[in-house]
């Protein structure tokens, strides 16, 4: 028998660490970094900048689009939409999904009546659920070790502040990272929730029901080394068409609300209308980003012809790595379909400006691809990377944001 007064306690091992904890750890130790900076950001706040002189990090964190979500939050959508003094549509409330504004507002109650804590809170939250279920993603791709470092340059990413504000991401980033991880699993059944929560969380569902569509095509063609059954196509089919019909539900809501037709895209055009004040308020597909291309061509002392250069450069760099970099198809077919759809999505309808560093954040499944390579000193230099580029958006974006050229 084992003398159990003298045997030696078995050393705790990282294995034997549940990955749910060892994901909180590394999520808790980067919102206590992002906090720093936070704070950092608010000190350094002056005369002239988005929050000014003895800005505090509550204000950083309920500021900006915090404020819209709020606003929504204690007023509802208006039912006849403001105009400018130029009698164009002006920004409302209507740019906004509902689930996470109203989601703060019924749990605001249960921390002392504060909407902003309680958006907070659920940025905080859904933030450690969306790391915990990437790094389930990538896992069975990528392996244990290589997810757990994609999860951390997740956490501490160059947006990562997104976990600390009133933003709806890190909610729709959850819901979006289930959906890819059941899609993967080819577990359809819970998608279809999912959708719905996605579309109205924030825009972007559309891009789902294209990522549904070539994955209906992808699946068909690598039918022979993986059988499509009909229980599977009949699932394809119907979540295309429910992302389809979500995506462009809120403009009927919209239009039905204010009995404007065009009341969703005349509230999305009225921003754009900052950096393009002759603007007709026309929407084309495609035509917002290559005239922001050429604008900021201009901005930048290249000309028009330049933007539209190195925008057609990038969108090369980035195909060729979707297609053929060894790392990037490491994470799986699926990932890189969603990363191509919501790419071809911003093209579509986004006019690039600083928000776009924000709005490229759903991309994040492709950290796994940063996480391949095994050696100690890539790894930590990404993560230093990422510590760096989050210290230098929030400085731009809090510190120094201004209504035009630094807006999150």
């Amino acid at each position: 028998m084992a003398d159990l007064t003298t045997a030696a306690p078995a050393p705790l091992s990282r294995r034997s660490i549940p990955p749910a904890l060892t994901i909180a750890l590394i999520y808790l130790a980067a919102r206590a970094v992002t906090f720093g900076f936070l704070i950092l950001a608010a000190a350094l706040s002056a005369e002239g900048t988005r929050f000014g002189a003895g800005a505090t990090v509550q204000d950083l964190m309920v500021g900006w689009d915090a404020q819209w979500y709020w606003y929504l939050a204690v007023n509802g959508y208006p039912a006849e939409l403001p105009l400018t003094d130029a009698g164009a549509v002006a920004e409302n409330q209507w740019a906004f999904m509902p689930i996470y504004a109203y989601l703060a507002a019924a749990m605001a109650p249960l921390v002392g009546g504060w909407w902003g804590v309680a958006a907070v809170v659920i940025s905080l939250v859904a933030g450690y659920g969306a790391t915990y279920v990437l790094y389930r993603m990538l896992r069975d791709r990528i392996g244990g070790t290589a997810a757990i470092w994609a999860a951390a340059f997740f956490a501490a990413g160059p947006l990562a502040a997104l976990f600390q504000v009133g933003y709806a991401e890190a909610l729709f980033l959850l819901w979006l990272f289930l959906a890819l991880w059941a899609v993967t699993a080819r577990r359809f059944v819970w998608v279809y929730p999912l959708v719905i929560l996605m579309g109205y969380t924030r825009p972007g569902v559309l891009a789902f029901a294209l990522f549904i569509g070539l994955f209906g095509i992808w699946r068909f063609f690598s039918r022979r080394t993986e059988p499509l059954r009909a229980r599977e196509v009949v699932h394809i089919v119907a979540l295309g068409a429910l992302a389809t019909v979500v995506g462009f539900s809120w403009q009927i809501i919209a239009a039905v609300v204010t009995g404007d037709p065009g009341a969703y895209l005349a509230t999305e055009l009225a921003w754009r209308r900052n950096w393009l004040p002759g603007d007709e308020g026309h929407f084309l597909p495609f035509d917002a980003f290559v005239r922001g291309a050429a604008f900021w061509g201009e901005v930048w002392g290249w000309g028009a012809a330049g933007g539209v250069i190195l925008l057609v450069l990038i969108l090369a760099g980035v195909t060729a790595a979707l297609l053929w970099a060894p790392q990037v198809r490491a994470v799986g077919p699926e990932i890189r379909l969603w990363a191509v759809s919501y790419l071809v999505y911003l093209l579509a309808v986004f006019f690039p400006q600083s928000s776009i560093f924000r709005l490229l954040v759903p991309l994040s499944p492709l950290w796994g691809a940063f996480a391949v390579p095994r050696s100690l000193v890539w790894r930590v230099g990404v993560l230093i990377a990422c510590l760096v580029g989050q210290w230098w958006w929030i400085y731009n974006m809090y510190a120094l944001g201004n209504r035009f050229w630094q807006i999150p």
